[in-house]
């Protein structure tokens, strides 16, 4: 079997030399590439609905998106559109439009990120298949499907999902534009770029520097062209990425929803701040741990208890891969098509991972999927051009050391939960370190015996994160923060203390690493939210995860609902979201996500309540981010203290519509 011709390797002269690539693919790898993605689509949409609403803030936007299109555009949290999702608004167009052909269900919101899975596989395959092969395609696009954050994000609702796509596609634009020095390519890659940022913000702009750099060093053409050629590019980048953020800004606050994340009803001040800056330095007003930062950072943060088993399974031989493919290149010309596609993954990678490690504000483990295309294009690359010169010392060293790495890692991942016996992880050890060393003597042995070689050490290579992987699809997933793996709740480590602020004592609850085991100075008075871990929750849910209101709460909230704006008003989005999704109706999360932005001031709501366009108001725990606005708290005590309670299904609601006697 033919390990695959690159398709299109460019020469000094810039031409393209690749034959391969337009007579077709082989048959195998026709017939390869069908299993490859029928198996990532079983994998990803199998008993998909099983986790509900997934994260029911994006849910519920999904829904508000599916019946109004203010509330589309903006990605309104609620169909009367008092306020927005703290993100861009592209992965939110997506699921309302599947809701809006296919009727809310959790699978018409959930499906479209399972197929976007299934599309960034075989973007990972048809990418690497143009500068390594068909075999390197192949084993790129099962190491991206078998990445267990990958797996988790593509079966869940947040926008990662469509981040990803959109920065393979980039990653494909890319290499289209270095085999011919296509500037249209280049600007389709600007343009991809641009809806990753309309996606999740300034995380798109992470693979800008790896594209620019390699599009100007290894582009088949003059200097002046590739400057012209990555002009254009920028602004077909910004054009993408802007129009949306400049139409939000010029229009007027009264005439749109607040923009939820930001403190000043800003779309800017979100992009630069609370999903910029803040992110990096853990500045972010209003968020849970503003100014304190979230949990421990520093370069080994992607190896780290929490993180290591979401996506690092592979990183140690991609690393090893990737400077061993660079110096196999040898002296190339400069517009060597595989050396330039080296580093352009490299530098997605490294650079993706050095932000992510260092950075002091919200981080969460599933962050990591941005990695997974990197490193499994790195690894097919790298496999394949090693093996290609197995015969030679180089070579067979570059084989066994991937795989040696791969195994001991692989060793200590597994490790790191009780759920899998020993000897597992034994075996994944013994024969890992076994084919590494038949590789390593490769040049010495048959190459019937190599072959085999490298076959054990790719079985033992997936044998931890397929592993993970099957175990993330067999769970429920729900709420804000979700991990990968064999074990529920925020992360791997069960029992993580949260220490509590003003010297209150500790509570122990199921968390992961990216907060450091601690929430500290969480909100006013120290109020610290049920963390549930265990999906659907009960009644009106938490300010982390939505519940499931019972039948006679939901009659509440449909009762003449349609004479007011907003049925209910809750702080927090997830528990408005749970309402709003149970009922049908309009919800207002007052607060935003973590109840901690001015939405709406204490007078805006007591106007609203003066006009009669609220019903209910959801009495639950206040706003729990540092350094916000108390609004939430504010409009949680006046309506206490103006209006009637009454408890329905063990929920306390406060009837807007009556006021007590006495109180105006």
């Amino acid at each position: 079997m033919d390990l695959g011709t690159p398709v299109a390797v460019s020469s000094s002269a810039g031409a393209a030399a690749g034959p391969a690539g337009r007579s077709g693919a082989p048959r195998w790898a026709r017939l390869a590439l069908l299993v490859l993605l029928a198996g990532t689509a079983v994998l990803y949409l199998w008993g998909l609905s099983a986790s509900g609403w997934a994260n029911a803030f994006y849910s519920a936007a999904a829904q508000a998106g599916s019946q109004s299109w203010h509330a589309f555009f903006y990605a309104a949290s609620d169909p009367a559109a008092s306020i927005t999702v703290d993100k861009t608004p592209a992965s939110v167009w997506v699921m309302a439009m599947s809701v809006r052909l296919f009727g809310l269900s959790p699978w018409s919101v959930l499906a479209p990120q399972a197929l976007m899975g299934v599309a960034t596989v075989a973007l990972v395959y048809a990418t690497v298949r143009r500068t390594s092969g068909h075999a390197a395609g192949l084993l790129a696009g099962l190491a991206t499907a078998l990445t267990p954050v990958a797996v988790l994000m593509f079966r869940f609702n947040n926008p990662d999902a469509l981040l990803v796509l959109a920065l393979t596609g980039a990653g494909y634009a890319t290499v289209r534009a270095l085999e011919k020095a296509g500037g249209r390519w280049l600007a389709l890659a600007g343009v991809l770029v641009g809806l990753g940022f309309l996606t999740k913000m300034l995380q798109a702009f992470l693979v800008v520097p790896a594209i620019a750099v390699v599009y100007l060093l290894a582009a088949p053409t003059t200097l002046r062209r590739r400057l012209l050629h990555g002009l254009g590019a920028v602004g077909a980048m910004l054009l993408s990425a802007g129009w949306w953020v400049a139409v939000v800004e010029l229009v007027p606050a009264s005439a749109r929803p607040w923009i939820g994340g930001s403190q000043h009803n800003s779309v800017l001040e979100l992009m630069l701040g609370y999903n910029g800056l803040g992110r990096l330095n853990g500045d972010e007003t209003g968020s849970v741990g503003g100014g304190l930062g979230w949990g421990n950072h520093g370069l080994d943060r992607m190896f780290s208890q929490s993180v290591g088993g979401q996506v690092s399974w592979l990183l140690p031989a991609a690393l090893l891969l990737l400077v061993g493919g660079i110096l196999l290149r040898g002296r190339r010309p400069r517009t060597d098509l595989p050396r330039a596609a080296y580093l352009l993954w490299g530098g997605w990678l490294v650079l993706t991972a050095v932000v992510f490690s260092l950075m002091a504000g919200i981080f969460h483990e599933y962050y990591t999927v941005a990695l997974a295309p990197a490193i499994a294009a790195l690894v097919g690359m790298g496999a394949v051009d090693a093996w290609r010169r197995r015969g030679d010392w180089a070579g067979s060293a570059l084989l066994a050391g991937a795989a040696g790495l791969t195994a001991v890692w692989a060793f200590v991942l597994l490790g790191r939960t009780s759920v899998y016996p020993d000897s597992l992880r034994g075996t994944v050890l013994l024969v890992g370190l076994g084919a590494a060393l038949l590789l390593a003597a490769g040049p010495w042995l048959d190459r019937r015996v190599v072959a085999v070689a490298a076959a054990l050490a790719v079985g033992m290579a997936l044998t931890g994160p397929t592993a993970w992987s099957l175990a993330t699809a067999g769970r429920t997933h729900a709420g804000s923060i979700v991990t990968a793996g064999p074990t529920g709740g925020f992360g791997q480590r069960p029992g993580a203390t949260l220490a509590l602020p003003n010297g209150s004592p500790a509570m122990t609850r199921p968390m992961g690493g990216s907060m450091g085991g601690r929430v500290r100075n969480v909100g006013p008075g120290g109020t610290l939210p049920q963390l549930g871990t265990t999906p659907p929750l009960g009644g009106t849910g938490t300010l982390l995860e939505a519940g499931t209101p019972g039948a006679d709460l939901v009659a509440a909230l449909r009762e003449n609902a349609s004479s007011y704006t907003w049925a209910a008003a809750a702080i927090g989005s997830q528990r408005a979201a749970g309402l709003q999704l149970a009922s049908g109706e309009s919800v207002m999360p007052v607060g935003g996500f973590n109840g901690s932005d001015p939405s709406p001031s204490l007078a805006r709501f007591q106007q609203l309540v003066a006009e009669g366009r609220v019903h209910w108001f959801v009495r639950g725990a206040v706003g729990m981010g540092s350094g916000g606005s108390r609004s939430s708290t504010q409009i949680a005590e006046w309506v206490s203290q103006h209006f009637p309670k009454v408890s329905v299904d063990g929920t306390t609601l406060y009837d807007l519509t009556q006021p007590l006697a006495g109180t105006s």
